[in-house]
Formats: C-alpha cells, sequence, structure tokens
C-alpha cells in the first residue's frame, strides 16, 4: 500500500536541500528513485517541508536510511526531520 511521508527539517534550507538532490544523483523535475512516486519541496517558517509518495514504507525507509540521513548530515542540515507517516487511500498520476 502507498505511503505518504511528511519530513519537516527544522533549519535546514532549500539550498541545502538542493546539494542533497545533487547529491543523490536526480535531477530537479526529472525522476524519483525506484519505488518514489510522487515528491515535492518547500520552504517553511523555521526549515523545509518535504513531501514523498513512496509504493512502499519499506522503500521509503531503505532510501532514508541509505540516502536522505547519510547525505542530510554531510550536507550540514541539522538532526533528523520529523518525520510522519500516512497511509495513502487513493493517489493521481498525471497524463
Amino acid at each position: 500500500m502507498a505511503v505518504a511521508i511528511v519530513m519537516d527539517f527544522a533549519g535546514g534550507t532549500l539550498e541545502q536541500y538542493d546539494q542533497v538532490i545533487a547529491k543523490m544523483g536526480l535531477d530537479q523535475g526529472g525522476t524519483g528513485p525506484e519505488g518514489a512516486l510522487f515528491h515535492w519541496v518547500t520552504a517553511t517558517d523555521d526549515g523545509i517541508r518535504v513531501v514523498d509518495v513512496w509504493e512502499t514504507a519499506e522503500q521509503w525507509q531503505a532510501f532514508a536510511d541509505s540516502q536522505i540521513g547519510p547525505i542530510t548530515a554531510e550536507v550540514g542540515v541539522p538532526g533528523p526531520p520529523a518525520v510522519t507517516v500516512h497511509q495513502v487511500h487513493n493517489h493521481l498520476t498525471g497524463p
């Protein structure tokens, strides 16, 4: 079952986010990693919010452990994000 993951990185910046995406080998507006269905990011009052939809929670967790955690620490994002996981009832894709 698909899951939506909301990650709030207090103290994180969009510049750090751009560095993380580049280090992951991803391109802005491009395709995501295997298992990722959708992704977006925005600045918040105290950092950044990243929202993903993944095919399974296990796929997201494996990616978080191998990529998100180590690379965000490498670029200086302070601390791990506050994470909320939601079961997705439905999701739509573009034409």
